[in-house]
């Protein structure tokens, strides 16, 4: 199928893209690196009247960090922040996150503010984002507002962006020296969407694990952060008993729902455990 008819819009600037959107109101969509929105394009899933093009928009593309974390500007490519040093040091998470993105192409052109504004509840940045506390710097011809990661998910599909707003930014805030993450997942096929996938973040002090928190994502519908830390230091039973018992989600032609509640218990427990041996490697 072809896309239905749009006006197409290429503002150079932050301030002529939010200007265009405030124009199209509720009958704009915005195009970044465009891999989940054209494919929606293509079979009518989504019919804008009008396409904001933001790819001309180069102060959009950024990576700027510090000790507090790590902003992302909308334009800036998910190969690009998965190779960034100071991101890979100050919040490991998001590279391995990104890692399990589809495939290299299709990490060399999305973008990771666009996948978090999707809002997909297969999209390992939504987890990230959650499990890191992160926030969405959002704005429109009004001006900006910052939201917090628990604001910005509303469904399946659906973020709390308003007609005419933008997201702009997206902040990781920065792990702790004690701390270690991984993020793990099992899909039929490299590169498919997950049956569940599952992103840790873990405090050891010595040998004692003081936190312990997961995310999901293919199992509900926003993202949602589970403290797993007591049920851990019970047992890796205890822990998957936990993970199991925090979600309900709901089956489709690649797994049931039962399986994917099995899945979210096993991979908690083992991407705990790897993110226990990665504290362990970033402390020596």
């Amino acid at each position: 199928m072809k896309p239905a008819p749009f006006d197409w819009y290429g503002p150079t600037t932050t301030a002529e893209a939010v200007d265009c959107l405030a124009k199209a109101g509720s009958d704009g969509k915005v195009l970044a690196g465009g891999q989940s929105l054209i494919p929606m394009l293509a079979m009518r899933l989504a019919e804008p009247k009008a396409l904001v093009d933001l790819n001309a928009v180069r102060e959009l593309s950024y990576i700027r960090s510090g000790e507090d974390g790590v902003r992302v500007g909308a334009l800036t490519r998910h190969a690009e922040l998965e190779r960034h040093a100071d991101t890979q040091r100050l919040v490991p998470i998001v590279g391995q996150g990104l890692r399990n993105v589809a495939h290299a192409t299709i990490r060399n052109r999305g973008t990771t503010v666009g996948s978090i504004a999707h809002a997909d509840p297969s999209g390992e940045m939504t987890s990230v984002l959650a499990l890191t506390g992160g926030h969405v710097v959002v704005q429109s011809a009004q001006g900006s507002r910052t939201v917090g990661w628990d604001d910005f998910f509303v469904g399946a599909l659906e973020s709390c962006l308003q007609p005419g707003e933008l997201a702009v930014e997206a902040f990781f805030p920065a792990m702790t020296a004690k701390s270690g993450s991984a993020y793990v997942e099992l899909s039929r096929r490299h590169g498919d969407y997950a049956m569940c996938g599952v992103g840790a973040i873990v405090e050891v002090d010595e040998s004692r694990v003081t936190s312990a928190k997961v995310s999901f994502i293919s199992v509900t519908e926003t993202p949602i952060v589970i403290d797993l830390t007591d049920a851990w230091n019970e047992g890796a039973e205890a822990a998957a008993q936990v993970a199991r018992e925090s979600i309900d989600p709901v089956g489709d032609i690649h797994a049931s729902a039962e399986y994917r509640t099995h899945l979210a218990g096993v991979l908690a427990v083992q991407a705990i455990g790897e993110a226990i041996k990665h504290a362990k490697e970033r402390a020596a």
